[in-house]
């Protein structure tokens, strides 16, 4: 369990709470699909208001970490929901480092689309020379 927010730290109990949080989905202690305790639950264990609890929450579904259903609660994202966050925050941080990675991931896929495309070719031409032994 999570010490509620530090008195001595000067952030927002609410970036405190998202940050207890985030290193446990971090470290793996919160897995993928995992539910995280309600709001209440969080109020209790972080010593925060309602709505610090939901801030806190918001913070980490803005950043791709959680995901939430409604009336159902709030769950760790799965590792790709989690990397298309990172990419969503670094285009919008970074839009020319992003474009450049953009443009590199597109030309992997071209590169791989070209491979899979010789690979069945390939595939065509020993099933040809299987089909003429005798």
């Amino acid at each position: 369990m999570t010490p509620p927010p530090q008195k001595h730290d000067p952030r927002p109990p609410y970036q405190q709470a998202a940050d207890a949080i985030r290193r446990e989905i971090q470290t793996g202690r919160l897995k993928p699909g995992q539910q995280l305790p309600s709001h209440r639950e969080l109020q209790e264990r972080f010593g925060v208001a309602n709505m610090t609890a939901r801030s806190a929450l918001r913070v980490l579904r803005d950043e791709g970490l959680i995901y939430t259903v409604q009336g159902r609660g709030s769950f760790v994202a799965d590792k790709s929901q989690q990397d298309a966050g990172v990419a969503e925050e670094a285009a919008a941080t970074e839009p020319i480092q992003a474009a450049a990675v953009l443009e590199a991931l597109q030309a992997l896929s071209e590169q791989i689309r070209t491979m899979n495309a010789e690979v069945q070719q390939l595939r065509g031409e020993v099933d040809e020379l299987k089909s003429q032994r005798p």
